[in-house]
């Protein structure tokens, strides 16, 4: 049996999807820096981040179409109803995260809501009927929930313990909501452009609640510089770098890789914002992404053995 990448294109997709990764860690420091210099509160930032996504992947859209022509993919009232549960799904974590980045940290935030998420979806695919959790499966969720414990545990008995399980309880509503556009968006025809209808599905959503909420804009340079980094770098680039990817790269194995984007946001709190994690904490976020690991090494030993081509939406960072 051949590795899933011998050949030069294989290669080439683990790149991309490195690259995606690591981009998407950036996400929770920008949002960061964002709040310090301009004040912008956790909807404001989700809402410039869905908006400018959402435009650079219409024009982006706009140019590959035009390039490509042939006919549209035709639209379905089953596929419409999965691309609202994945634009309120994208607009829902969004949100979450960056309000959970705001109480608990980038690192704390960014490890429950990236390790809790493939693990939902497994046991969101149990309960719409797509079979029973296995061995491995339970295993990894236990593991998972164990390192969870240990994680807001500590962190929220070295600092203010409301706060930090507050944070923790956002990051676990982020990675409901990315659950909700897996499940919803495997299904849809790849004719469609899911991650574009998503996008700006989600900033229409936030838009009535951003305005109500009292919708705040920046002139200040540097935040406004990392608002359009968030939705240009983050959003729009890593999602086109991360989809192209998994075009010569198993699904379970991209899965592995984008384990690099919460080791990337904790390694950038840690270095820029002074963020630290007691030793039992960090322990405990090792157990999160070591359940994550081991769960998809496996998905990606059997998928491997059974020529199961990869999902590509089997895991992605907020």
């Amino acid at each position: 049996m051949s590795s899933p990448l011998s050949s030069p294109a294989s290669r080439r997709g683990f790149l991309l999807v490195v690259l995606a990764a690591l981009c998407w860690g950036t996400s929770g420091v920008s949002g960061r820096i964002v709040a310090h210099r301009a004040g912008l509160g956790p909807l404001d930032i989700a809402w410039h981040r869905m908006a400018i996504g959402a435009v650079v992947l219409l024009i982006g859209t706009a140019l590959t179409r035009r390039r490509r022509g042939g006919p549209a993919t035709p639209l379905t009232r089953g596929t419409a109803v999965r691309l609202v549960l994945v634009g309120a799904g994208l607009a829902a974590y969004q949100l979450a995260y960056f309000s959970a980045v705001a109480s608990a940290g980038v690192s704390i935030a960014t490890l429950v809501a990236l390790g809790l998420a493939p693990l939902l979806i497994a046991v969101g695919a149990t309960l719409l009927g797509h079979g029973r959790p296995d061995r491995a499966t339970v295993v990894a969720l236990v593991v998972a929930l164990t390192g969870l414990v240990l994680l807001v545990g500590i962190s929220a008995g070295a600092d203010t313990g409301t706060t930090v399980v507050l944070g923790a309880l956002l990051a676990v509503g982020s990675a409901l909501g990315y659950a909700v556009v897996t499940l919803a968006g495997a299904g849809v025809p790849a004719g469609i452009p899911v991650t574009l209808v998503g996008f700006a599905g989600g900033a229409l959503l936030l838009t009535p609640i951003a305005l109500v909420a009292g919708l705040r804009f920046t002139t200040e340079p540097v935040a406004l510089a990392v608002l359009l980094y968030l939705g240009l770098v983050p959003s729009a680039l890593a999602y086109a770098l991360f989809f192209t990817g998994l075009r010569t790269v198993p699904g379970a194995v991209a899965s592995i890789v984008t384990l690099l984007e919460p080791l990337t946001a904790t390694a950038l709190a840690t270095a820029f914002l002074g963020e630290r994690l007691a030793p039992g904490a960090l322990a405990g976020g090792l157990l999160v992404l070591a359940a994550v690991a081991g769960l998809y090494l496996r998905r990606m030993g059997d998928s491997n053995s059974r020529g199961v081509a990869p999902n590509p939406l089997s895991k992605r960072a907020p």
